[in-house]
């Protein structure tokens, strides 16, 4: 099980491919909440998905004592807590499997049968690779450590949503020779947001330098209005250019994974949509600011082109994102559109042409 956050399911790919493998009669089931349930609903290596309901309060307690009931009910051999929070941790008691394999920490581990240790500083040691410390728990695991050509992350396409997008872009004028490049304005948390100033001077150059370029500016549904600002902005400073960015309005998750596939470029910070990105062969630009790209770069094949923009020399790098200690969130506002703009133009020299 895996809760709460877009990009941490992501990173779990990996671990489902390897399960599968080590365990090919195994029957495989994910739990997972609503928000994140797109990115593995697809997924070849599982027989199931199971969606926990994101509720509160007494209904939280009520439906998490379903939710165990129903858990109980299916006599796993195995269950491995992905998340170590205090939720995850209870319903993985809960489940009554025999093997309940997660992190040690202080008031938890004595919920499960096997714990793996887990460093409570910020480290530059990878997500997948960290969770991969609890497939070595497992009985007899043999499957080895993970490998980005062999265990890249995964989200397959789903055609549906494919040809939703399709019929989207084709409405909002672009073209089959047209090179797409989706600028994501989100993010998780304002410790993770890229100034919209600086969003405004990178769409607005992209779109300038080349006549085939459109400008998709995405976001998740809390920042539409800063989508729609930063695209109207720059369609005004792009004057007669203007058509060259595009709003595409919201869409869901497979409709966000269709577009990327589609496109010749993504770029954004480190969010959910980045390792979404990661999913495709299409080249990516993530821009960092309190967390490190060692930890949260794209875990894919080093065939695809990945760019990484940080501000390396910051001794508050990498931080809780708590409170910023300078009080300026330097580590984003410092990174100039220009860094990132060249950091595009060498990732979509990189990649191929059209997707």
């Amino acid at each position: 099980m895996r809760l709460r956050l877009i990009g941490d399911v992501v990173f779990t790919t990996p671990l489902v491919r390897a399960l599968r493998r080590e365990y090919p009669s195994a029957r495989l089931a994910y739990l997972v909440e609503a928000d994140a349930a797109p990115v593995v609903r697809h997924n070849p290596h599982l027989d199931e998905v199971i969606v926990a309901p994101r509720t509160r309060g007494l209904r939280r307690i009520a439906d998490d004592l379903k939710l165990a009931r129903q858990l109980r009910q299916r006599r796993f051999d195995i269950a491995i807590d992905l998340h170590g929070g205090p939720r995850s941790g209870w319903l993985t008691l809960a489940s009554g499997a025999r093997e309940r394999i997660g992190y040690t920490i202080p008031g938890r581990s004595w919920m499960y049968t096997r714990t793996v240790p887990r460093a409570r500083e910020l480290r530059p040691r990878h997500s997948v690779v960290n969770q991969w410390d609890l497939l070595e728990a497992l009985p007899g695991w043999r499957g080895g450590a993970p490998e980005r050509e062999r265990d890249a992350v995964e989200m397959p396409l789903d055609a549906a949503a494919d040809a939703r997008m399709a019929a989207r872009l084709a409405r909002a004028g672009i073209r089959d020779g047209d090179d797409l490049i989706v600028v994501h304005v989100s993010a998780g948390n304002r410790f993770r947001r890229w100034p919209e100033t600086s969003f405004v001077t990178l769409v607005t150059d992209l779109a300038r330098r080349h006549p085939n370029r459109r400008v998709a500016v995405s976001s998740g549904p809390s920042d539409r209005e800063a989508a729609s600002r930063i695209a109207a902005t720059a369609r005004e400073d792009l004057g007669e250019m203007g058509s060259r960015v595009v709003d595409l309005g919201e869409f869901d998750l497979q409709e966000l994974r269709a577009l990327i596939g589609r496109s010749r470029l993504f770029i954004g910070g480190d969010t959910g949509p980045l390792h979404i990105a990661a999913a495709t062969d299409t080249a990516i630009v993530g821009i960092y600011g309190p967390t490190l790209s060692a930890q949260s770069a794209p875990w894919r094949s080093n065939h695809a082109p990945s760019e990484a923009v940080e501000y390396s020399d910051l001794p508050c790098r990498p931080c809780d994102q708590r409170s910023c200690a300078p009080g300026d969130f330097r580590c984003l506002t410092r990174l100039a559109p220009g860094t990132v703009l060249d950091a595009a133009e060498r990732a979509m020299a990189a990649g191929p042409r059209h997707q």
